[in-house]
């Protein structure tokens, strides 16, 4: 008598999923050019405001079309709050840092988020993190102080945005690994976008017209409103696409993809902003590129190890 039969990654699936991840490694870094590109008067906060606003108008509506959206727990509305508390901070961090440094050099500083969410693994969700793993992480840091170290000495505290962003955003990836078990993607981006815009607009219209720079709205006109409506439409796209790839293809296969974002901010930032890395710049990115990959290739190497086999 056999065991119930074992269901095969079906490949089309995997293909669809490798080519999602692409599409996110394209769309990402619109979103940070869109908001380079915004106006200096524009406060942080207001670009802010129109990323989720957008999602929210977005992903709702599909998450309730599809039927997608599930009872809520209400103890989980205080962990979609926090979940969107980090990811503001997060991203208006790195907003702030897109308009005093090149997109690829803060790209290249906040790819350490992968060690660092590796080590946070370890340490509130008990993954086993070995010593290779730990080395891995640690070259991976010297790769970025590569890149912060230049940027630093030009910038000052300015340089170390990004690296801020990475812990963030890390800290928000280990609360989506269990929360994620449980809510659809797309369903769960709705709920972090809803959560996030109830933080934001009210701040919004409590220092409207308080001459506060950094909270005070402004009028919306010629350039910026088309470069935050590419902000919120590049951020939506970039979720969904994300999104679909996590669910279509193993993580272990599309992980290491998303260095291919590398290219597109370098091209990106060269056609817009005449922008291109330094050669210590790329020494960095190199570090944290190879270092990244290691990670990912330990951690598929584990995995098939760790695999049952099937039955008999």
């Amino acid at each position: 008598m056999t065991g119930p039969a074992i269901p095969a990654i079906r490949p089309d699936r995997t293909l669809a999923g490798i080519l999602c991840m692409v599409g996110f490694t394209v769309v990402a870094p619109m979103m940070d050019a869109f908001a380079k590109a915004t106006p200096s008067h524009v406060p942080i906060l207001q670009i802010l405001a129109a990323r989720f606003g957008l999602q929210v108008l977005v992903l709702v509506p599909v998450a309730i079309v599809f039927g997608l959206t599930a009872r809520a727990d209400p103890r989980d509305w205080g962990l979609h709050l926090l979940r969107a508390l980090l990811l503001l901070v997060a991203t208006g961090m790195f907003f702030e840092a897109l308009r005093h440094m090149p997109i690829a050099n803060a790209i290249a500083i906040f790819f350490v988020e992968p060690f660092i969410l590796t080590l946070l693994g370890g340490l509130l969700l008990g993954e086993e993190v070995g010593r290779r793993r730990i080395a891995a992480c640690a070259v991976g840091f010297a790769g970025a102080l590569l890149v912060i170290q230049p940027s630093f000495a030009d910038l000052g505290p300015v340089a170390l945005l990004p690296l801020g962003t990475a812990f963030c955003f890390a800290f928000y990836m280990v609360m989506t690994r269990s929360m994620a078990r449980r809510t659809h993607p797309i369903d769960l981006q709705a709920r972090t976008a809803v959560a996030a815009s109830a933080v934001v607009l009210p701040v919004l219209l409590l220092f409207e017209g308080s001459g506060v720079a950094a909270l005070d709205p402004v009028r919306l006109d010629g350039l910026a409103v088309w470069t935050l409506l590419g902000v919120g439409v590049a951020a939506t796209v970039s979720h969904l696409f994300i999104s679909f790839a996590l669910r279509l293809a193993p993580a272990a296969t599309i992980a290491p993809l998303q260095y291919l974002e590398i290219v597109a901010a370098t091209a990106l930032g060269y056609w817009i902003f005449g922008d291109f890395p330094g050669l210590l710049t790329w020494a960095g990115i190199a570090v944290i590129v190879g270092s990244g990959l290691y990670v990912f290739a330990r951690e598929r190497a584990l995995s098939l190890r760790r695999r049952p086999l099937p039955p008999v």
